[in-house]
C-alpha cells in the first residue's frame, strides 16, 4: 500500500506539473473554445497555471518524503476535491462544460477519497520496519 500510495503521488504530481505548464506556457490557447477571451483571461489562465505548476511540485515532494506524511496526503488531496468540488458549483450554475472538463471533474472527485484512504500507509510501513528492526516506533 505504501508503495502505490507513493506512486501515485508521483504521477499526480508529475500531471499536475505537465498541465500548469501547459497552461502557463500556451495561457488562453490552452482551453477548449477560450481562444478569443481576451488578456485578462489569458492573464489568469497563465497565473493559475503557475499555481497548478506549484501544486504538482508540492505533489512530487511530499511523495519523497521518509515516511509520507499523512498530514500531507490529507491536505493536497482535500485541495484537489475542493477544485472539483468548484466545478461542480460551476455546473450547477452555468450548465455542463466542454466535454473533458466533465472528466476532469470525476477524477477531481473519485481520486481524493482512495488518497484519504492510502494517506497512512507509509507511516505504517515505516512503523512495521521499526517494530521488525527492534528500534523505537514515534
Amino acid at each position: 500500500m505504501a508503495r502505490l500510495l507513493k506512486r501515485l503521488m508521483l504521477a499526480m504530481g508529475i500531471a499536475c506539473v505537465a498541465i500548469g505548464a501547459f497552461h502557463l506556457v500556451l495561457g488562453i490557447d490552452s482551453v477548449p473554445g477560450e481562444g478569443s477571451a481576451g488578456a485578462t483571461v489569458d492573464s489568469r489562465e497563465r497565473y493559475y497555471g503557475a499555481i497548478f505548476l506549484g501544486y504538482g511540485l508540492a505533489w512530487i515532494w511530499a511523495a519523497r518524503q521518509s515516511p509520507v506524511s499523512s498530514q500531507a496526503v490529507r491536505w493536497l488531496a482535500g485541495i484537489f476535491l475542493l477544485g472539483g468540488a468548484g466545478r461542480i458549483v460551476s455546473m450547477a450554475l452555468y450548465g455542463q462544460p466542454q466535454w473533458f472538463q466533465v472528466v476532469l471533474t470525476v477524477i477531481e472527485l473519485a481520486m481524493p477519497p482512495l488518497y484519504f484512504w492510502l494517506s497512512t500507509a507509509d507511516e505504517k510501513a515505516e512503523a512495521t520496519r521499526l517494530r521488525e528492526a527492534g528500534e523505537e516506533v514515534p
